[in-house]
């Protein structure tokens, strides 16, 4: 027990635990202690990750809305992995990490299928990362957790579901890897399941076959149900009474009455080809007049309540009317909107350096109604983008950036900031052409791309991943191989007939039952997400889908070949250059100087960017081949160790007097020139030969490798002079200070 605190009169209820054992991994889940105000609350454990999830809803519907207000709220900790993080003046967590953000709606499209459609009172579920330990995965039990969490409130939904990770570790499918073994895994799946059917699907991979695609999605399905069947026993044991969901609203006489009046001009809308904006204003209209071709048909609702509640669902009906003839034509007829066929893409075109050549590389993408246009920026190993989080720091070299301004869609919106949309979006781009960028040893730069969704009509994250392509390509990133995206969709009947559609669009999308996302090169697949509106998908499904979008994926990547065939051999005259020097990491000292001295003396008089791994790599980033050499130089001759007989440039820096001067060489390091070695005949004042400020040749002819001392001579650069008598030996150094032969 965490105490003794009440709720109302009565002591807080004893804890209640469940252990569910799936592939020798023991998931621990318990209930009845904590937040018992909220719906339900469960505690979900695996190893020592803790994650807690609360189920809450809102006693009324909201007013005004036809969707599900459903809102998963994913919360990081620093506590949690036991540290204290955040600048020196603000320890309090923020607004989560995009990696979070990703979670939470990973979550939310695992659990939004199963709620009934006429459900529209606020849903909200909070994860909370309690503890974590670095080997289990916190987001695998926050969604365990958070699907047993609605299951128990009594918030109407279907059976619950089960969440698990599957990964592909030398060619062996593993069930939830590790932490560290997921950095090591070629594939990283996460399946969410019903008892009997797969609900979601997210994934990234490196270039995976589609059969072992296939195979590791049917893995986690076993898994998953297993979890989802044990979660239906503890809910039969002690969940809530759910209160009952209203309703759909059914009127089987006036829907035909609909039908007879607009379905021949609806059937023609949807076939006849016409832009997006015509046909769901024409739509619109038939939406808006359906009350009035009701009221022709039982007159004025005046007192009667069942004719005020019939016209005011007239909309959704005329709405109805439409979806089922655009389902009806797919399944029976195999046509789709604009008469396309069930396998058809629409047409496809790409254009590259859309944009002046001071955008470092730039493509347009267009498919259909669908446009985006991607841009590709090269920096500098120092301008790699940094988080911190619970799980510490992190860098990515590589990041997309997805915008979906309301004008793509011919609307206003007073949201012009990123939404957690956008940021999935972005994501889902970025990780399917992480599998193929160089690595930072072959192209140290950092790369960010951007896609501006100028029209939508759905698959729009494809857009964005084929148009990155096109823009890393022009920008001379020698990525390993093209990668293309397509979106798939599906229509299906409660028989079990389906229709699987390449190149979903928007209307499909809306009155279908699948948006599945697939990218991927001609070798496999780089990145799924699938989200659903049905209660599960057939196993047919999968293997038809993965198919036929490699099928897709290969016709629109030969279009996008066609605007750049291959990777431009040369950067753009305006893009930064980089050149790696690999130094001894016990020298990135003498590079940095005293207080950092030595490294902003080079960037200042160069104007480049130095930027030192710990390795020893040293990346420098210059506007011009110029400046790039003077600053290359510089740092080369700094760590370089003189080599005795070798004759350096020289600037006398200190005079001794009596005993001789000392030199600058290589870029800061010190050297003694004795006396004796001014010159060839004997010199009684230094000042006679050299003073501060000279610059003069000296050859080194002795190196101290233990404590770095030099001696140079300036006399040894000339050959002698005739008849001269050779030097005596010079006895060797045994310590001390001393420099030269001992006076006379």
């Amino acid at each position: 027990m965490l105490g003794l605190g009440k709720k109302g009169n009565s002591a807080i209820a004893p804890n209640k635990e469940y252990t569910v054992d799936v592939g020798g991994q023991k998931f621990v889940f318990k209930t009845g202690m904590l937040a018992q105000q909220a719906n339900a609350t469960v505690v979900g454990q695996l190893g020592d990750t803790v994650c807690m999830a609360n189920c809450t809803t809102s006693r009324t519907a909201r007013p005004g809305v036809g969707f599900l207000p459903l809102q998963v709220v994913y919360q990081e900790k620093f506590y949690a992995a036991g540290k204290v993080a955040g600048s020196r003046f603000r320890k309090r967590e923020g607004r989560p990490a995009d990696s979070f953000v990703l979670t939470a709606r990973v979550i939310d499209r695992g659990l939004r299928p199963m709620f009934p459609k006429t459900v529209h009172n606020d849903i909200q579920v909070f994860c909370t990362v309690l503890s974590y330990d670095f080997i289990a995965e916190h987001d695998i039990v926050s969604a365990n957790a958070a699907s047993l969490a609605v299951a128990l409130s009594d918030c109407p939904s279907d059976s619950p579901v089960g969440t698990v990770r599957v990964g592909l570790l030398d060619g062996e499918l593993v069930l939830n890897p590790s932490h560290e073994d997921r950095k090591k895994c070629e594939l990283d799946m996460i399946v969410t399941a019903t008892q009997d059917r797969v609900i979601m699907i997210d994934a990234e991979a490196n270039q995976v076959p589609e059969a072992k695609m296939l195979e590791a999605i049917q893995f986690g399905q076993a898994a998953a149900q297993k979890i989802a069947t044990e979660f239906a026993k503890i809910q039969k044991e002690i969940g809530s009474e759910k209160w009952e969901a209203p309703a759909v609203f059914e009127h089987p006489e006036a829907l035909e009455v609909l039908k007879t009046s607009a379905l021949a001009e609806i059937n023609k809308a949807i076939l006849t080809p016409i832009d997006k904006l015509a046909r769901r204003a024409f739509f619109g209209e038939l939406a808006d007049n359906a009350a009035a071709v009701l009221e022709e048909k039982y007159g004025p609702a005046d007192d009667n309540e069942e004719l005020a509640e019939l016209y005011a669902n007239a909309s959704d009906l005329m709405n109805k009317v439409v979806t089922g003839e655009v389902r009806r034509l797919v399944l029976e007829e195999g046509k789709r909107m604009s008469g396309r066929t069930p396998d058809e893409i629409r047409p496809v075109g790409c254009m590259v350096d859309i944009l002046p050549a001071r955008v470092h590389g730039s493509a347009l993408f267009q498919r259909g109604e669908t446009q985006g246009l991607t841009t590709c920026t090269l920096g500098s190993p120092g301008d790699k983008l940094m988080t911190e989080g619970m799980m510490g720091e992190k860098e990515d070299r590589y990041f997309h950036h997805y915008n979906f301004p309301p004008f793509s869609v011919g609307e206003t919106s007073n949201r012009l900031f990123t939404g957690n949309r956008e940021i999935g979006h972005g994501y889902l781009a970025q990780k399917a052409l992480e599998p193929v960028l160089p690595s930072e040893e072959v192209f140290p730069y950092t790369i960010r791309t951007v896609t501006e969704i100028l029209e939508s009509n759905g698959s729009s994250s494809m857009a964005a991943t084929c148009g990155s392509t096109l823009a890393l390509m022009a920008a001379g990133v020698p990525i390993s191989s093209p990668v293309s995206g397509i979106a798939m969709g599906l229509m299906s009947e409660p028989s079990g007939k389906f229709v699987v559609l390449s190149d979903l669009q928007d209307e499909e999308d809306f009155g279908g039952d699948m948006d599945f996302k697939v990218t991927g090169t001609s070798v496999g697949v780089t990145a799924i997400q699938m989200d659903i509106k049905v209660k599960g998908l057939p196993d047919d499904v999968f293997k038809e889908a993965l198919e036929k979008a490699r099928i897709g994926r290969a016709a629109i990547l030969k279009e996008m070949l066609s605007a750049i065939p291959e990777v431009r051999k040369e950067l753009s005259k305006y893009a930064p250059r980089i050149e790696t020097i690999n130094i001894n990491p016990d020298d990135i000292r003498l590079v940095i100087g005293k207080g950092g001295e030595t490294i902003q003396g080079i960037t200042k008089e160069f104007g480049v960017d130095i930027d030192i791994d710990d390795s020893g790599l040293v990346f420098v980033t210059a506007p011009d081949g110029e400046s790039m050499a003077g600053a290359s130089a510089r740092i080369q001759n700094i760590v370089a160790k003189p080599v005795v007989d070798t004759i350096y440039d020289c600037k006398i820096v200190r005079i001794i007097d009596g005993i001789g001067a000392i030199a600058e060489f290589l870029g800061g390091k010190d050297g003694m020139i004795h006396i004796s070695e001014l010159q060839w005949k004997r010199t009684e004042h230094v000042e006679d030969i050299v003073n501060v400020g000279d610059e003069v040749k000296a050859k080194c002819v002795e190196y101290n490798a233990a404590d770095g001392k030099t001696r140079l001579s300036i006399k040894q650069t000339t050959p002698r002079p005739e008849g001269m008598a050779p030097d005596r030996p010079r006895p060797p150094r045994s310590g001390g200070d001393r420099r030269g032969p001992p006076r006379r």
